[in-house]
């Protein structure tokens, strides 16, 4: 199994989450986040001059997934989070060694 971290723009969350829901993914752990990436924040110009607001409001959304379904859950990430702009966000996957359901403690058959 594998996690999948998606940073992304908030207004984007609907659409990700719809597309997920459409391809059999319900669970997921959604973050509201402040960060930056190369962009280095945005400057904005005001009547008392210019300022910066380098910590962006962002989304977070955590899945983990089987192994077989990691491509197809990034692609449908990226297809319904790219702007093409910069700040569009970032995806990280890394390895899943062992789930737990808390109320039963053994291990689900299925991480979804």
């Amino acid at each position: 199994m594998k996690k999948i971290e998606a940073i992304i723009r908030p207004e984007k969350l609907n659409p990700v989450k719809g597309a997920l829901e459409e391809i059999g993914i319900m669970g997921m752990t959604i973050y509201e986040v402040r960060g930056r990436g190369e962009q280095k924040g945005l400057e904005f110009t005001h009547r008392a001059g210019k300022y910066r607001v380098d910590l962006l409001a962002k989304t977070k959304i955590d899945i983990v997934v089987d192994d077989d379904k990691v491509d197809l859950v990034v692609s449908k990430i990226i297809e319904c989070a790219r702007t093409g702009e910069i700040g569009d966000g970032k995806i990280f996957i890394t390895p899943v060694e062992k789930v737990l359901r808390i109320r039963t403690a053994e291990v689900p058959k299925k991480s979804q």
